[in-house]
C-alpha cells in the first residue's frame, strides 16, 4: 500500500493510496499514531478511496512535543484536517478509534460526511473520566487541587479537561455511522456505546472474543470483516 507522509501545517499526516475523489479521515486512538495498522486494513478494504490519517498531539512523531493531546486542541487539529481534506477532495467519510472517536464528536458535526465508522468508541468521555477517577481513588476535590494527576494507565487526569468535558455535551452525530466494539472491552462501558447507538441510529456490531484494543489476528480479521462489509458505495 503506497504511503504519502507529508505535513499539514505542523501536523505530521500520511495519505494511504492512489489518487481518488473520495478520501476518509482517520483518527487514531491512545498510545498510536498516523501509521497503526487499523488504518491499514481501512485502506485495504476501501480501495476505492483515499485514507487520511495524522499524528494527534504527544503520539507518533511529536511524543515529547507541546502541545498537551488535549479535547479541545484535538478537536481544533481535526479540523484543520478536515479543512485540508474538503479543499483536496469531493466526498469524505471519517474513521476513528477510541478517543479519535471523542474528538470527532467535537469536530465534526457542522461538516459534511458521507460516512463514519468507529472503532471501540469513547462516546461519553465524561463518563470514562469518572470511571478512572474512581479506579484510582481521585476525588473531584483533589483533581481540582492538583490540576493534573497522571494515572497507572498513562493517561493523564486533568480539572481542566473534566471542565471543558461538561460544558462541551454531545448534541449532535447526523452522519450515518457504523460502530464495532469488543464483548470485552473494560475500558468503555458498553451501556455508553449502546445508548449512543439508539440515540443517534448507529448500527453497532459486537465481536464476542475482542476487546478494547483490537490487534490480535482474530481481532483484526473480524476488523476488516466488518469494514468490506460496512463499506459504502
Amino acid at each position: 500500500m503506497d504511503t504519502q507522509l507529508f505535513q499539514i501545517g505542523p501536523i505530521p499526516a500520511a495519505l494511504w493510496g492512489p489518487p481518488s475523489e473520495r478520501v476518509t479521515v482517520a483518527v487514531h486512538g491512545a498510545q498510536s499514531s498516523k501509521t497503526d495498522v487499523p488504518f491499514r486494513l481501512l485502506a485495504k478494504a476501501f480501495p476505492e478511496r483515499q485514507v487520511l490519517s495524522f499524528d494527534l498531539p504527544e503520539h507518533g512523531s511529536r511524543k515529547g512535543a507541546p502541545p498537551l493531546c488535549k479535547p479541545p486542541v484535538c478537536a481544533r487539529e481535526l479540523s484543520a484536517v478536515l479543512d485540508y481534506a474538503e479543499s483536496h477532495w469531493k466526498s469524505i467519510d471519517l474513521f476513528a478509534v477510541s478517543m479519535g472517536a471523542y474528538f470527532s464528536l467535537l469536530a465534526c458535526p457542522g461538516r459534511n460526511l458521507a460516512h463514519a465508522w468507529f472503532l471501540s468508541p469513547v462516546v461519553d468521555m465524561e463518563g470514562l473520566t469518572r470511571d478512572m477517577m474512581a479506579w484510582f481513588q481521585i476525588s473531584e476535590t483533589r483533581l481540582k487541587a492538583e490540576g493534573a494527576i497522571p494515572t497507572p494507565m498513562g493517561q493523564t487526569l486533568y480539572w481542566d479537561d473534566l471542565c471543558y468535558i461538561r460544558a462541551h455535551p454531545v448534541a449532535r452525530w447526523p452522519f450515518p455511522t457504523d460502530i464495532l466494539r469488543g464483548a470485552g472491552d473494560t475500558l468503555v462501558a458498553e451501556e455508553s456505546v449502546t445508548a449512543f447507538s439508539k440515540r443517534f441510529s448507529c448500527r453497532l456490531r459486537t465481536v464476542e472474543d475482542a476487546e478494547h484494543w483490537f490487534h490480535t489476528p482474530p481481532e483484526l480479521e473480524s476488523l476488516s470483516l466488518w469494514l468490506r462489509e460496512t463499506a459504502e458505495p
